[in-house]
């Protein structure tokens, strides 16, 4: 738990809450960041702060959908940002609870967020920028959220024009669980987005008595980055459906030629095997001209016309 808290053009981090900042005639301005969530901050939720316990339930869950829900004296709002210092590949997010009060400001993430750790830094450098209020850190802190979305999708779009090029350049191996990988992660983008938009734009509409009108304004311009990232969603996944399209059809195309040319082969050799059958035969039989010497290479020359001629026939219709 790390607590600041900011009153007379200081601040500074303290140990503990004390309850005399969260009445209604405290002057001081309160951030209580938890990445952590036991007993003692589950106490600390409900029994100092006063939350509802719905609210602290959500806070303490793994992972909730982007919502914001309005409170007697509080505002609850959660975000996702991008995971930090995630090793695997692929699109992840955890969720931010946030907490917004009067005064205070109280956020819970249960893995490290690198916009939180950036905040922490800048008031660490410059303490009064806490004085513009918890509404002002909320935005701030949400503005990074979204910036760190800037990287990550391009990096989804680069996987997706190397996809592309490798499915229709022809290259070897299967990519097929490279796109259905990347499907996935665009979809993950878009589940984030587009919710999350929706709520960043009720910040900015003013519905809410915690936001401020200049804040708003604030607001908005983080809604059209939202915007921005939500119309990217949709088209990365209409991109990478239609590139899983292509190379099923791709794969389709490829399998009728090979099968179209086993089909010539089988089908040229099939007269041939009645005929070596005919001739193979331990019975007597009409010969050609020639003696016995010769019976071989009529048979021989039989079957080279005949496989000719129908290679012949299958280029006229097209076939081949």
């Amino acid at each position: 738990m790390t607590v600041l808290v900011h009153k007379d053009g200081v601040t500074r981090k303290v140990d503990a809450v004390d309850p005399a900042w969260l009445t209604d005639e405290a002057r001081e301005i309160v951030w209580v960041d938890l990445d952590h969530v036991g007993d003692v901050e589950k106490r600390l939720l409900s029994e100092t702060f006063h939350f509802h316990e719905l609210a602290v339930e959500d806070a303490v869950a793994e992972s909730h959908h982007p919502k914001i829900e309005p409170y007697d004296k509080f505002l609850y709002v959660i975000l996702h940002g991008i995971l930090a210092g995630k090793k695997a590949k692929g699109f992840e997010t955890q969720d931010i609870d946030f907490f917004l009060g009067r005064n205070y400001l109280v956020t819970v993430h249960l893995r490290s967020s690198r916009s939180i750790a950036e905040e922490h830094s800048v008031l660490a450098r410059h303490g009064a920028l806490l004085g513009d209020g918890p509404c002002a850190l909320l935005h701030r802190i949400i503005d990074r959220m979204v910036d760190h979305y800037g990287p990550e999708v391009d990096g989804l779009e680069d996987r997706l024009d190397a996809l592309e090029h490798r499915v229709f350049a022809g290259g070897k191996g299967n990519p097929l669980r490279d796109i259905l990988g990347l499907k996935s992660d665009i979809a993950s983008l878009r589940r984030v987005t587009l919710p999350q938009r929706d709520v960043v734009n009720r910040l900015a509409r003013r519905e809410f008595v915690q936001i401020s009108e200049a804040l708003s304004y604030r607001f908005r311009d983080v809604h059209d980055h939202l915007v921005r990232l939500a119309d990217e969603a949709i088209f990365l996944q209409d991109r990478v459906t239609g590139l899983l399209d292509a190379y099923i059809s791709t794969q389709s195309h490829r399998l009728n030629q090979v099968m179209k040319v086993l089909t010539v082969i089988a089908t040229i050799f099939m007269p041939l095997t009645v005929l070596t059958g005919a001739f193979g035969m331990n019975v007597r039989l009409p010969g050609f001209p020639g003696g016995e010497p010769l019976q071989f290479w009529w048979i021989l020359g039989i079957m080279m016309v005949a496989s000719a001629g129908m290679l012949w026939a299958f280029r006229k219709m097209d076939w081949l």
